[in-house]
């Protein structure tokens, strides 16, 4: 127990804790840095070690964070107990609709009220990553004119059979919102893979890719059994727990291509 402790504490520290209520709900938002802000949205099972890693990366960028808890024990390290819990909770929450193909999960509105707020203190546009659960989350916040820099990593909402692999976990609205933006504003949407991961199917990317054109850029790394670069055949979190932090690694640069963006998009 005083291990698990003292991991969590590792993981969180250097961040300020803040309760904020949005829409009559209140969640723990984890903050760190000055300049343009970054919604980080963890993946499941929630705010571990790698994830707070990833939001350093981004602070050390000269950006801000906000890092919602929304799900899981907060800086505790990734377990299949963990995983297990927080699928299981969020196939039963009214926050998350883990089927819905052409909606969203209702806790998008909560974020974009944190997103809102993030652009009323900084005055200016906002960036937003999501990974794996909440991969598909930043094109609902992309309704509001602030966000500016949505990444999306293995986006893996909705899940389900065959039927589900096209689908963006997105209102129609929200992706006619998302293609007017990257006709006349110039929104710019960045997506990460493995190219044999079966949470995030490739014709996710080939749905973003016809909606947005060339104003979706997709990154989808090799991982075919053999490839040259040892990733699982499993791999599937490219930003954190299946990072190869190394030089002339895909996933690093993929990496640096996500800091980039946000740094990039955020200035502009």
């Amino acid at each position: 127990m005083t291990t698990c402790y003292n991991a969590a504490m590792d993981a969180l520290s250097g961040f300020e804790r803040r309760e904020q209520t949005f829409l009559g709900k209140t969640k723990s938002v984890y903050y760190r840095g000055e300049g343009p802000p970054v919604v980080v949205m963890a993946e499941v099972p929630g705010l571990t070690p790698p994830v707070m890693a990833f939001a350093r990366r981004v602070v050390e960028r000269g950006m801000s964070v906000a890092v919602p808890d929304l799900f899981g024990k907060a800086g505790a390290p990734r377990s299949m107990l963990g995983i297990v819990g927080v699928m299981a909770h969020a196939c039963i929450s009214r926050e998350f609709a883990v089927l819905a193909k052409h909606r969203a999960s209702r806790v998008t509105e909560w974020l974009r009220a944190l997103a809102r707020s993030l652009h009323e203190a900084n005055g200016g546009p906002v960036g937003a990553v999501g990974m794996c659960l909440t991969g598909n989350f930043a094109l609902t916040l992309c309704l509001d004119p602030w966000l500016m820099a949505p990444v999306l990593s293995q986006p893996s909402l909705p899940s389900g059979l065959s039927d589900a692999k096209r689908a963006l976990h997105a209102t129609p609205a929200a992706c006619q919102a998302l293609k007017r933006r990257a006709e006349e504003e110039g929104l710019e949407v960045l997506g990460l893979r493995f190219t044999h991961d079966m949470l995030c199917p490739p014709e996710r990317f080939d749905t973003l890719r016809e909606l947005l054109g060339d104003r979706f850029e997709g990154i989808e790394i090799d991982s075919s059994p053999g490839n040259p670069h040892g990733h699982a055949r499993t791999a599937h979190s490219v930003l954190t727990e299946d990072l190869i932090d190394e030089a002339g690694q895909p996933t690093r640069a993929a990496l640096d291509r996500v800091l980039d963006f946000l740094e990039q998009r955020l200035a502009a």
